[in-house]
């Protein structure tokens, strides 16, 4: 069988973090769009196999009249109770929000800043990222940026730069250790590689197995390259001498063994290396033999004599020792964190120890001070961090921060000293400080967050001394609601102040006070730990919409995605079928303007009324030729038709300011007045003859475009003193028959499109400011106007308005390059063919600029083939190239200093009819697709600008502050006509014509559009571990995982040990409980608590014959169960069976149907119950390595009918039919058979090979059947069941027929039908997985001809394309296996990798396919037809 594999969503959370500076707007400082704002830093973050980069940004708050009329008008403010002038109103976090009204947005008060992450580019790996780090190399000294050194699972190190001319990554070097000898031992797939590197850039170390480091040197200096050209007698261009391998025991000491952590050191000469390790290794159980068994040793590296001496070795720290935190030079020494103390180290050895509980000093023997009598803390999972040179915070698991101060007396450490809580954050995974008072905590299972730390002295006898407050980051992650939004980025903090004292000497003493303040955070959501598919509904239909249980701690709850978003983004007010627009719909802001004696005043209206939608136009083919309506708001919820004019439109636009409406028919162009009479009409005639019809246009005010069938433009202007338009001379663009097949009007808000003109001609472009007309004034300042066209020869042009100069010319869009840069050329020729020209399938047919973002707007080149192909450009800066001052010969005159790169590539299959077709039924059948560009304000605290993509595949297509930029489906079949429309005075509304006819939606805000699949966070403040859809009910039942205190017993009932002193306590044990939601409402309406040291193991929701209901068989809820009974006696179990019973509810509950759980069977196990599923009206668990089948019997009891013995631990069973899988974790995958008369239970094959298998799944298509399992470490494995084959032993044993290395844990797995066009009886199976990464991938089944093609692609593709950081994606998919000659990789495709051939350019994707002896067009449509997620 042959399969894909795909990821239909990346890696969540942050596990690895750096602060460099990378990009070129660091060194700069300023973004060069916005004034005011500047990047302070990069943010490079990595989780598995994703890599991303942001800027972070410190920018005035938006000061938006936009979001104060929308809040003005949703508050209902009474009057004068607004802000006056100057008065400023800060948000709860005191972060800066500037609530002032319009008249008062030109105060001269500057507005505090805030800070923010804009993302930049990310990249999917073909490895698994282990570290990260920042190094100054010697180029660094010439653009003083800094290069992003990666490591990676397999012992690889990519040193990585930013190009400017790609406009990404690009690799300098790799360095591959994985043949090492250290790596080739047996449990080097255990270990896992850690990245340092030295704080001056001297050399980085990679840690590897066998207490090894991998040292890679950097020259810094052009002396040190000197020296090793004089010794390697070759000259070197590269920026490091050569990497080696230091043996940390055979080469420093011999008693360095078994390599916990390690750092390098400042402040000293050579690069310096402290190691924390255990010589000996040792337990809880035997701390009476060994305790106190870490080590640390302080050694310097000399890299060119190979010489490493140790200057200080300290032995006897506590067993538990697990990571180094370096202290500052002008402290010196390392802080050690263990799980009960924190201990200071100076180079002398000194050791200063804090303990935070009162297991400290029970576990250890080194001298320390007892433990504060309230305190009891665990450190395990904590992060250290320095906030200043004597000041360092503890983050620990449940996110509080507790600051812990460095006591000096002298110049020496006396005592650390731990303040209470100031905050509670998010679960920390890594924690950095950006620069002086930025610090980023990254977690791996939530939000991660940046916040500010400022110190202040405060006199000590202020109140605030006694009260510290609890601060709190992203919404939702304090202590005492739980309800709140975990997932959202507010800004809600309060201010801590807690400190020490200082300042003895000075009369009057203060304390330093230390402020957190949230900036921004990163959304996440974190591990999956199990999902289901549940049925919501939208609008009139249900969809299937798949749960997962995400998170980890008070970050836990659930998380929804959709593969079409119908309902998300939007979900559907209402339907107005009245208003038709099956060929466009247009919703205007015109104001009503009044004529007295010739002159036109405006009604006074209240400011945030100026922006909202007065009228629609809407136009429809049928009945021929067309008819438009002019619709205007009646009541609240209806509309008034008024005016109707039979034609149909092309387009429509307010003009002169907003108090006409510019409309455009098939053969006039018209200015109408507000109320929709006629103001002036030209008609689109050669004279006396008239011209082809006009199939498209667009308009700016004072501008209008028209492109004809024939291919030929028109162009005109608007007269603002007359109040009418004339023809522009189009004489610069050359002959006025020439040909163009697009062509659209760009508007820059934001100051980006700059000209630079040559010396003859200083007035080109937009230098010419003393403009005469009253237009020109109007539009004069940073809102410049671009014409943008599209040549038949592949040639896009730019032309500056008003005085049409070109100013931008490029081939290189024909084919979809990844950079488009001015070529320089002069104008093109593109005059009337005879015959005339045909359309082609590389023809760009729609092609816009438009600005896409929330808080900043940058703006997007959007281009869409006729073939399908639609391609994404962000436009950025680029200084004018060297080249344009050229030959004098050159006529262009001017330059557009910016370059465009593309950051998105799709390709969709389109269904194009005829062009020979011109009847009415075609015309009525037509498909227009088009961008549509709209802004629009799904709640009072955010604008979103972005474009919507009509036609047979429409889209959304918007770009997020932190996600970049995202393609979303929106669900429809078809959808004819978009508009933005806020006619009822909300912004967030959308009016669309589609299948269903003319709807109109409304922004759903609670909606994150970060990641690849639009999802919506339900916080619950708690782990789950099960979740399952129950289907008769469609409610939602779920096992949360909580910690209770534990207590151990002997077998007669006496407790064991109970706590014996100040800060000991009880340990924390695992238990569950078990919750009925409704997954409408999301409230849980029952639940059943188990004991206190009893745990879930695995939750289904199985059909069980019974006698209650006609049919004989109902659906009940499974649980399976562990009870814990700690270290001296064996584990037990439970299996219990629920009912979902309908009970009266009352009438003021929310949702009107009430259900609960009933117990209706406890069945009690001597082992664990780790698996149940159902099989043909019977239960099958498993306990320990025994299977039981077993029937309800009167609803009451489990009576056993057949069981088997099978392997050591089942953590997986599956059914189908009467066919089981089991799943095993030493004994891997069996086959049975269930037999019903006689019962019983028939091994049918297994897998003879040891190996852990944690999933196991039928996967089947037309007649063939594989089993996919899943093992610990990631890898996916194909068994085939075949007795036909000798090697089977008559079908006794599974052949494995395929091994892919995923890489990554699989939690959960979902098999779901999959139906092609050919409607098969039988539907294929699709798997869907969930990780511990947050990603989530399919395995989707091939045709063995689509597969051959792929394949051959995915060989051409690891051979001829650069992979980021030098990678290699075939040796990333294969799995080391002893037991036979070649890898098993041939039968699943690669889907991270086939994706990188639709980004790739027109010409490229011709080159490979053509080598592979197919079409590119083929490739692409197999390619889609795969990738739709379920």
């Amino acid at each position: 069988m042959h399969a894909l594999r795909h990821d239909i969503l990346p890696p969540s959370g942050v596990e690895f973090a750096t602060t460099l500076k990378l990009t070129p707007s660091t060194v700069v400082g300023s973004s060069g769009q916005e004034t005011g704002s500047r990047v302070l830093c990069n943010v490079v973050v990595a989780r598995s196999n994703l890599l991303r980069i942001f800027e972070v940004w410190e920018q005035p708050p938006q000061i938006s009249t936009h979001i104060e009329d929308e809040r003005e008008r949703r508050a209902h403010v009474r009057r004068g109770t607004e802000a006056v002038e100057g008065e400023v109103e800060m948000d709860e976090g005191g972060e800066g929000w500037v609530n002032m009204g319009s008249v008062k947005a030109t105060a001269k008060k500057d507005p505090s800043m805030v800070t923010r992450f804009h993302f930049v580019r990310e990249h999917t790996l073909h490895g698994t990222v282990t570290g990260m780090e920042s190094v100054r190399i010697m180029s660094t000294y010439e653009d003083q940026l800094d290069r992003l050194l990666v490591s990676f699972k397999d012992a690889k190190i990519a040193l990585l730069e930013w190009s400017e001319a790609a406009h990404d990554l690009v690799t300098i070097s790799i360095h591959t250790y994985e043949r090492a000898p250290q790596m080739v031992s047996l449990d080097s797939p255990l270990f896992k590689t850690e990245l340092r590197a030295d704080p001056l850039s001297r050399c980085a170390a990679l840690s590897l197995p066998k207490d090894a480091f991998a040292l890679l040197p950097f020259f810094q200096t052009q002396a040190e390259l000197d020296v090793m050209e004089q010794e390697q007698n070759r000259a070197r261009d590269v920026p490091y001498s050569p990497s080696f391998v230091l043996d940390l025991f055979n080469d420093v000491d011999t008693r360095i063994r078994n390599v916990v952590d390690f750092v390098f050191l400042p402040g000293y000469t050579n690069p310096t290396v402290a190691v924390l390790c255990q010589s000996e290794q040792t337990w809880a159980g035997r701390l009476k033999e060994y305790r106190d068994t870490a080590r640390l040793y302080i050694f310097t590296l000399d890299v060119m004599s190979r010489n490493y001496p140790i200057i200080t070795a300290v032995e006897g720290l506590p067993y538990d020792s697990i990571s180094l935190l370096p202290c500052a030079t002008s402290l010196g020494g390392v802080i050690i964190l263990t799980s009960n103390s924190l201990i200071y180290v100076d180079q002398a050895g000194r050791r200063v120890a804090l303990p935070v509980n009162g297991w400290a000093s029970r576990v250890s023997d080194m001298p320390m001070p007892p433990a504060d009598k309230d305190l009891d803390m665990s450190l395990e999972g904590s992060q250290l961090v320095f906030v200043d040179e004597k000041t360092f915070f503890v983050i620990r698991r449940d996110g509080m921060i507790h600051p812990v101060e460095i006591v000096l007396d002298g110049r020496t450490v006396s005592k650390l000293l731990l303040l209470p809580v100031i905050a509670q954050t998010t679960i920390p995974a890594i924690a950095k400080l950006l620069n002086d008072d930025l610090l980023f905590v990254g977690s791996m299972v939530g939000p991660s967050v940046l916040m500010k730390t400022t110190r202040e002295e405060v006199p000590i006898d202020q109140p605030t001394q006694q009260t510290p407050t609890t601060s709190i980051a992203p919404d939702g992650m304090d202590l005492d609601d739980d309800d709140d939004d975990l997932y959202g980025d507010s800004t809600t903090v309060t201010q801590a102040t807690v400190g020490v004292t200082s300042g003895a000497g000075a009369t009057t003493r203060t304390r330093s006070v230390i402020h957190l303040l949230l900036c921004d955070s990163l959304p996440a959501y974190g591990p999956i730990a199990d999902m289901t598919f549940s049925l919501a509904k939208s609008g009139e239909r249900y969809v299937p919409e798949l749960v997962a249980a995400t998170g980890a701690g008070h970050l836990g709850g659930f998380t929804l995605f959709q593969a079409t978003q119908r309902d998300l983004p939007t979900h559907t007010k209402r339907k107005l079928h009245v208003l038709g627009g099956a060929r466009g719909i247009w919703s205007l802001p015109v104001r009503q303007s009044h004529r007295v004696n010739g002159l036109s005043y405006e009604k006074a209206t209240s400011p945030f009324a100026a922006e909202i939608d007065t009228i629609i136009i809407s136009t429809d083919a049928n009945p021929s030729p067309g008819v438009s309506r002019i619709a205007t708001r009646a009541t609240k919820a209806d509309i008034a038709i008024p005016t109707r004019i039979p034609g149909t439109t092309i387009g429509a636009a307010p003009f002169f300011q907003r108090t006409t409406i510019l409309h455009v028919m098939t053969n006039a162009i018209r200015v109408l007045e507000p109320d929709g009479n006629e103001r002036q009409i030209i008609k689109d005639m050669d004279g006396a003859l008239p011209r082809a019809k006009i199939k498209s246009c667009s308009i700016c005010d004072p501008f209008v475009f028209i492109l004809r069938e024939d291919d030929s433009i028109g162009l005109f202007i608007g007269e603002t003193e007359r109040g009418k338009i004339r023809r522009k001379d189009m004489s610069p663009m050359g002959d006025k028959s020439s040909r163009y097949i697009a062509g659209s009007f760009f508007t820059d808000t934001v100051g980006l499109f700059d000209v630079e003109a040559t010396e003859t001609t200083p007035t080109a472009g937009h230098s010419d400011k003393n403009t005469s007309t009253l237009q020109a004034a109007v539009t004069a300042g940073n809102r410049s106007q671009w014409l943008v066209l599209m040549r038949p020869q592949g040639v896009m042009e730019i032309w500056s308005l008003p005085k049409l100069t070109l100013v931008f010319s490029s081939t290189a869009i024909s084919t979809l390059e990844n950079m488009l840069v001015d070529s320089c050329d002069p104008p093109a020729l593109s005059l009337p063919q005879d015959p005339p020209r045909k359309l082609q399938d590389l023809d760009i047919d729609q092609i816009i600029i438009a600005p896409l973002g929330e808080t900043s707007l940058v703006p997007h080149l959007f281009v869409f083939m006729r073939s399908g192909n639609m391609a994404i450009y962000e436009a950025s800066s680029a200084p004018a190239s060297a080249e344009q001052a050229g030959p004098p010969s050159n006529p262009r005159t001017a330059f557009l200093k910016v370059k465009f790169h593309k950051v998105v590539s799709r390709t969709f299959e389109i269904q194009r009819m005829e062009e020979t077709e011109k009847t009415v039924l075609a015309e009525h059948k037509k498909i227009s697709r088009t961008f549509v560009p709209f802004v629009t304000s799904p709640n009072t605290e955010c604008i979103l600008a972005g474009v919507f993509l009509t036609g047979d595949r429409p889209c959304w297509i918007i770009a997020t502050d932190k996600g970049g930029l995202k393609v979303v489906p929106s669900g429809h079949n078809v959808v004819h006509a978009f508009t933005a429309c806020s006619l009822w005075e909300s912004k967030g509304d959308f009016l669309l014509y589609s299948d269903e006819g003319p709807t109109l939606l409304e922004w759903a805000p609670e909606v994150q559009l970060d990641s690849c699949l639009p999802y919506r966070s339900i916080p619950r403040s708690r782990t789950y571990s099960n979740v399952v859809f129950e289907q008769s009910a469609s409610l939602i039942v779920a096992a949360s995982s909580l910690q209770a205190r534990f207590a151990s017993y002997d077998e007669d009932g006496n407790i064991v040990w109970e706590p014996d002193g100040n800060g000991v306590s009880f340990p924390y044990a695992d238990c569950s409980t078990l919750e009925l939601i409704s997954p409408e409402h999301w409230v849980t309406m029952d639940g059943y608590e188990f004991a206190s040291n009893e745990f879930v193991n695995s939750l289904a929701c199985v059909s069980l014959e019974t006698i209650s209901t006609e049919t004989g068989s109902k659906d009940f809820i499974a649980v399976g169960t562990t009870i814990s009974r700690g270290e001296d006696l064996a584990v037990k179990g439970a299996t219990y069976i629920f009912e979902v019973v309908e009970v009266v509810s009352d009438p003021n509950w929310t949702p009107k149907r009430w259900y609960k759980l009933k117990l209706r069977v406890k069945d009690e196990a001597k082992g664990p119950v780790t698996a149940v599923c159902g099989i043909n009206g019977y239960l099958v668990s498993s306990m320990g390595h025994k299977i039981f089948v077993r029937a309800l019997d009167l609803d009451e009891r489990l009576v056993g009918v057949a069981f088997l013995d099978v392997g050591v631990y089942v953590t997986s069973l599956r059914s189908l039919k009467n066919l089981l899988l089991i799943g095993d974790v030493a004994k891997s995958v069996w086959l049975v058979a269930f037999q019903e008369d006689p019962y019983k239970l028939v091994i049918l094959a297994k897998d003879v090979r040891r190996g852990c298998a944690t999933t196991v799944d039928f996967f089947f298509t037309g007649g063939d059947l594989a089993i996919a399992s899943e093992d610990e470490e990631g890898v996916l494995r194909l068994f085939a069941y075949d007795p036909s084959d000798p090697e089977s032993r008559g079908g006794q044993h599974l052949l494995c027929r395929t091994e892919f290395h995923g890489h990554k844990e699989c939690r959960s797995t979902i098999m779901i039908a999959r139906r092609t066009k050919d409607e098969q009886f039988i539907p294929q199976a699709k798997l869907v997985s969930g990780f511990t990464d947050g990603s989530l991938s399919t395995l989707t089944p091939v045709d063995e001809a689509v597969f051959k093609r792929l394949q051959l692609l995915q060989g051409q593709l690891t051979r001829s394309v650069q992979h980021t950081a030098g990678l290699n994606p075939k040796a990333h998919r294969i799995v080391r296996n002893e037991a036979v000659s070649k890898p098993l990789s041939k039968y699943v495709l690669d889907g991270q990798l086939l994706s990188e051939f639709q980004d790739l350019a027109i010409s490229r994707q011709n080159e490979i396919t053509r080598q592979i002896g197919t079409d590119r067009a083929l490739v692409l449509r197999d390619w889609s037809s795969l990738i739709v997620p379920w």
